[in-house]
Order: C-alpha cells, then sequence, then structure tokens
C-alpha cells in the first residue's frame, strides 16, 4: 500500500505525521501514522541478509522515498529490533538479527537521517501499540506478551513504556519456567545460554520440539495447539506452562491487562482456558486481569515503533 492508495495529507497535518520502522529477520516494514493514529503509508522489502551496511541503507532509503510520496519534509522516526541497547556500551545487544550486535544503530541512523531517531525492543513497540490504541487502551497497566518464534514482553504504565536500567523489563521468556513438574522434563536448551527457559516451552518452535521430546509428534505449533482435541496432551500442557508463566507476572506486575501477539495468539480458546487455570499460581483470592487478543496483528510492532 502507497499513500497514493489512502487519503491524501493536508498541510496541516504534515508535520504530525510519524514513521514507524519495524526491523525483522526477514522484511523491514515501515509505516506512516498521522495523529490519530491512521494509516497514511505502508512498505515492505526484504532485509539484507548479514551486511549491517546494507540494513543501514535500506531503512535510509526507506524513509526517504515515504516522505517523498507523503510530500512531507523530516518526520519523526522511530524503529522497533529485535533485541536492545545496550545503557553501558550505546551498542546493541540479544539481537535475533547477529549482524546488528556492537553497533550504535540509533546515532548511525540519526546522522544519515539528520534527525533524532527512537529505537526500542520490537515486543515493547508491540506492547505500546497495543496499550495506546489496541486491546490495552483503557487500561492503566498492561503487560503485552508475543507468542511466536520467541516469547518476548513489554510493559505499559499510563501509557508509557516501561524500559528498566537494564533495558530488559519485561523479558519473562528468560526466566526459567516456574513451578515445574516431571510432565516438563527434559528441559531445553535455550539460545540465552541456559536451561528450562520459559521461551523453550511457550514460543511455537519450542513446544513443537517439547511435544516432540515427550510424544513424538512432528507437527507444528499451530496444527499442535489449533487442534486440542486430536492433540489434547500438548493443548493441556501447553496451557497449564502458560497460565504459570503469566500467574508470576500477574504476583508482580499485576497487569489490568495482558494482550497475546504472535502466531500462537490466534488459538481463541486460550483466552478462556488459561485465566481458568492460573487461579491456583496467582497470590490472591480473585484474579481481576484480562487475558485479552491483539487488536492490530502483525502490525502492532510498526505501529509502536511510530507511537515511540
Amino acid at each position: 500500500m502507497t499513500v497514493r492508495d489512502l487519503v491524501a495529507i493536508s498541510p496541516d497535518d504534515a508535520s504530525s505525521i510519524r514513521l514507524g520502522i519495524d526491523l525483522g529477520g526477514t522484511k523491514i516494514e515501515i509505516i506512516a501514522l498521522d495523529s490519530q493514529g491512521n494509516e497514511r503509508l505502508r512498505k515492505r522489502v526484504p532485509t539484507p541478509k548479514d551486511d549491517y551496511s546494507a540494513i543501514l541503507r535500506t531503512i535510509v532509503d526507506l524513509v526517504s522515498e515515504s516522505e517523498k510520496e507523503l510530500n512531507v519534509n523530516t518526520c519523526s522516526v522511530g524503529i522497533g529490533i529485535p533485541g536492545a541497547l545496550s545503557k553501558k556500551t550505546g551498542l546493541i545487544k540479544n539481537a535475533n538479527t547477529t549482524a546488528l550486535i556492537g553497533h550504535a544503530l540509533d546515532k548511525d541512523l540519526s546522522t544519515e537521517l539528520k534527525r533524532s531517531v527512537k529505537l526500542e525492543n520490537d515486543a515493547n513497540c508491540f506492547a505500546l501499540s497495543e496499550a495506546t490504541d489496541g486491546a490495552g487502551q483503557h487500561a492503566a497497566s498492561v503487560f503485552a506478551v508475543i507468542l511466536g518464534t520467541g516469547v518476548g514482553g513489554g510493559l505499559v504504565y499510563n501509557q508509557q513504556l516501561i524500559v528498566g536500567p537494564n533495558a530488559i523489563a519485561g523479558e519473562w521468556g528468560h526466566n526459567p519456567l516456574p513451578w515445574p513438574t516431571i510432565n516438563d522434563e527434559p528441559k531445553q536448551h535455550c539460545y540465552c545460554g541456559k536451561k528450562g527457559c520459559i521461551e523453550t516451552y511457550l514460543s511455537g518452535p519450542g513446544m513443537a520440539e517439547q511435544s516432540k521430546l515427550q510424544f513424538g509428534t512432528t507437527e507444528n505449533s499451530q496444527i499442535l495447539l489449533s487442534q486440542p482435541d486430536i492433540h489434547s496432551k500438548n493443548y493441556e500442557r501447553y496451557v497449564d506452562r502458560l497460565a504459570r508463566s503469566l500467574a508470576t507476572v500477574i504476583n508482580v506486575f499485576d497487569p489490568e491487562t495482558i494482550v497475546l501477539g504472535g502466531g500462537v495468539s490466534n488459538v481463541s480458546s486460550l483466552y478462556s482456558d488459561v485465566p481458568k487455570q492460573w487461579q491456583k499460581y496467582v497470590f490472591s483470592d480473585e484474579v481481576n486481569t484480562k487475558l485479552v487478543q491483539n487488536v492490530h496483528g502483525d502490525s502492532s510492532g510498526v505501529r509502536g515503533a511510530a507511537w515511540l
């Protein structure tokens, strides 16, 4: 979709256009939002492989081309990345797109684009999007979860993103699975270097591998979860593990709303089945936290980047 497919921008609106960029492992997406959150432009291009300079140039070109199509100058720019900026070094750390690691992406882009660039973890961008004008927009406190290739999370309070002094707020996927039982064996190795992380159970690949280890099944995560009548043991264990893991978040942060994103979030029965299970793990006589599906789907990350 290009600007030609959308409503024309008046001069008064031009100064309030926000550009958001979702930098992923396979694609780089850009979106333009006006002050009301209306989409004015969207583009997507492949991510250059293992080439930091090429990634940098691709982003710069996307911004320049988008501003030209929009007929505006110097929009604000926010970027969501699969990693974080180290507060110690100012360089990218913990990135799945490994070509980014060790680079000052925000500063390099600021130099190229001649403006300030806001950079944030992609799960945090998802959280900000859903808390601003998505499934959690009426809640004071939101925990947003990505259940996909990995397991990420972000915390928002009064529509303000909580990043933390170590830039890892909401990274629940790299805590150990709580209240483990014999049914949670064997523990899988995680890319972070530990064993038994929540991510190794609740991510799509992690859950599929766990099912293979325990039951010898070879189906992917969507099949295993979307047909609970056929794969009842897989589904029951996934629901219980998700309930245990979210209960620890509720015990610490006590959010009004938990929003699920990622491919696994499309399994509709989770929204009724998980709350039935988490009551026995939450340290309260009742649980009023709402578990809801995201509103913006795959667009949430790039929208959140724009809202930065």
